[in-house]
């Protein structure tokens, strides 16, 4: 793919040689953006786990304290005072069975997807449209819930999934370029916690092996895996 001029001299202000501290990351990422619009701050990490065994998978949510500077659109599974609840809470678009059928069909108009536990013999059938997007409802991430207010008000405040993908590769926004630098990092330590404690037990040698920044259309600025603590720190440069 061609790269443009503005992305070529961005990625030449980045330093291979070195793993930036993520304060120093984060100021670079939202420096290099060359994007026209406020673009989002975007995370990824290769971890050192065997996503094929089942007891290697990563998988999680956590709520970034700043949130992820959109307002999610949510789709509700659910009935009667459960359904009332969760407009109450702000989800854009609450239904069962038609709302079901509706989305077998192709719309896909939403971000994230609640369901109470009583629909999911019905939701189920809509793996093969919502599983490869990453939207199916899953008690381990609290989208299959009673308590669909919640869930919806999490949502809606910042909280992201993340998973780890076939390659061993973990993909999740800290925010946006606008945000302050400090955000971004607070944001980021909170995701950081969630990744850490999400560790496999079966894992085995260096689990997060390395971890890289970025905006929307920006370079990736390497960061180093094994800055977890004091992230607001700037490293001197010159001792890195």
């Amino acid at each position: 793919m061609k790269r443009s001029k503005a992305l070529k001299a961005a990625d030449a202000q980045v330093d291979r040689e070195r793993l930036y501290a993520p304060l120093e990351a984060i100021r670079l990422a939202k420096a290099t953006s060359t994007s026209k619009f406020d673009g989002t701050v975007e995370v990824a990490m290769r971890l050192g786990v065997d996503p094929r065994k089942a007891d290697q998978m990563v998988r999680s949510t956590v709520i970034l304290p700043h949130g992820t500077g959109k307002t999610a659109r949510v789709l509700v599974f659910a009935t009667g005072e459960r359904a009332e609840a969760a407009r109450a809470a702000g989800a854009d678009i609450v239904g069962a069975d038609e709302l079901i059928d509706e989305v077998a069909k192709g719309k896909l108009d939403f971000d994230a997807v609640v369901a109470t536990p009583d629909l999911m013999g019905k939701v189920g059938r809509l793996g093969r449209v919502l599983g490869p997007r990453g939207l199916m409802p899953n008690p381990k991430t609290g989208t299959v819930t009673p308590d669909v207010a919640k869930a919806v008000n999490d949502i809606k405040g910042g909280k992201i999934e993340f998973r780890v993908d076939k390659h061993s590769n973990l993909h999740f926004i800290i925010g946006k370029v606008s945000f302050t630098d400090e955000q971004l990092v607070e944001n980021y330590a909170a995701a950081l916690d969630e990744v850490l404690r999400a560790k496999p037990s079966a894992a085995k040698g260096r689990y997060i092996k390395k971890t890289a920044v970025s905006s929307t259309i920006g370079p990736g600025i390497p960061v180093d895996p094994n800055r977890t603590r004091n992230l607001l720190v700037e490293e001197d440069p010159a001792a890195v």
